[in-house]
């Protein structure tokens, strides 16, 4: 008994989490999922750049497949909070599927129309910004909440297995699949999001006595009531906002200033080590720092994050751009699953999808915008300017972050009336 007492998981631990066969199963179908999302992120990227060897139209092609974050995540969470979140990840998986088969078709017969492209990127993005919540808020349902860091360090670290996996068989792909190859495959692996969702549980709905405009606008309620809420989605958005936009980059910042084909394998490689940074960091959230104070661990992991992203912003030498990238990637995503893991703790189930959603808008919203702004800034500047101020940006936030202690156990309702559970119907 005392053999098996020591072998048991840690409860909070990602081992613990996948101790649960309900989560097992999403997460695995998920990380094929992912692994296809990842290289046509990475094909459409160098896409765009060949098309145009303009880094302001890479920019413009990250912003169609991003920003509907910003304008379609809150109607997202509504949703989840509405409606079945597992039927809902049906549809917009395979709504993404279909349009991801769509845009092997427009690149199919060479260089296709840029207009075209875009919209067809736009269709894939509105997909992902109304299924982001659901996802979210499904996860609770996979664990019990005491499980959730694991979980949630989990998916981050599947979410970035799939950086180095998708780029390392689309580097490879892709000389002999073309991109419409790479889009094709991609549009097959939605098949086992699809798949894992249906073998998950069914999500039953927590009914509330609010309006239309109460149940859209309730995220920003809790956001401006509850200080946790709000630091992390304010701490979010501004490093997403300043710092990230390097992410989208990559291709110019390879070929420019690192002499690196991003038709290449090496480009693959390189984009593999900085996905493989990340999910050492988003494990470690999990795992080895699972004592540490979040509020330390997100400080120390911004620092960090500042330091490396300075000496990438001057590195002009392919060699050592892989080491640093990987270490990199890590502090990036050690702070941002500190942060996710900090929210998905702290909030009530009724209104999770709508603060998810704000959190996906803060995070995956405001990337776009800022890749927009500063890649056609970049065209004056130069690109080391622009990735300089993500590291002023990022130093600021270590000395100045803090995360507030949680005040309500399970976050805060956004209406004053008793939930009742009762499944919803789409």
């Amino acid at each position: 008994m005392a053999a098996l007492s020591r072998s048991a998981p840690r409860p909070g631990t990602a081992r613990s989490a996948l101790s649960h066969p309900s989560f097992r199963i999403v997460w695995a179908c998920t990380m094929a999922s992912n692994v296809g999302t990842w290289m046509q992120n990475v094909a459409l990227g160098a896409l765009a750049y060949k098309m145009s060897l303009s880094a302001g139209f890479v920019a413009l092609v990250g912003f169609m497949q991003l920003g509907p974050i910003l304008v379609l995540a809150s109607v997202g969470g509504v949703l989840a909070d509405r409606f079945d979140r597992r039927k809902l990840l049906v549809i917009t998986n395979t709504q993404q599927l279909v349009f991801s088969a769509v845009l092997g078709v427009v690149v199919m017969n060479g260089t296709p129309d840029r207009a075209t492209l875009l919209l067809v990127v736009l269709a894939i993005g509105i997909g992902n910004a109304l299924s982001g919540p659901s996802f979210a808020s499904y996860l609770p349902r996979l664990v019990p909440r005491e499980d959730l860091g694991g979980a949630v360090s989990l998916f981050s670290v599947q979410m970035n297995l799939s950086r180095v996996v998708g780029p390392a068989i689309g580097g490879v792909l892709l000389p002999t699949l073309g991109f419409a190859g790479i889009f094709y495959v991609n549009a097959a692996t939605y098949l086992f999001a699809v798949v894992g969702v249906v073998k998950g549980p069914r999500c039953d709905v927590v009914r509330t006595a609010e309006s239309g405009l109460e149940r859209l606008f309730g995220g920003f309620v809790v956001a401006r009531r509850d200080p946790l809420v709000r630091t992390v989605l304010l701490s979010v958005t501004l490093f997403s906002f300043v710092c990230l936009p390097f992410i989208g980059l990559m291709p110019a910042l390879a070929e420019k200033n690192l002499g690196i084909d991003v038709k290449s394998v090496q480009y693959g490689l390189l984009y593999a080590c900085f996905g493989l940074g990340a999910a050492i960091g988003a494990m470690g959230v999990g795992s080895w720092f699972v004592d540490v104070h979040p509020e330390r661990l997100l400080r120390r992991s911004l620092g960090l994050f500042a330091a490396l992203l300075g000496v990438w912003a001057l590195l002009r030498s392919a060699t050592p751009a892989y080491p640093v990238i990987l270490v990199l990637g890590a502090a990036y995503f050690t702070c941002t699953t500190v942060l996710a893991t900090t929210l998905q703790r702290h909030l009530d189930d009724a209104v999770r999808g709508r603060v998810l959603a704000l959190y996906m808008m803060g995070f995956g919203g405001t990337v776009p915008l800022g890749l927009l702004l500063f890649g056609n800034i970049s065209e004056i500047t130069g690109l080391t300017p622009i990735i300089l101020l993500g590291v002023a940006g990022a130093a600021v936030m270590a000395l100045v972050v803090r995360l507030h202690p949680d005040p309500v156990p399970g976050g805060l309702m956004t209406s004053a009336s008793e939930p009742e559970s009762e499944e919803v119907s789409l």
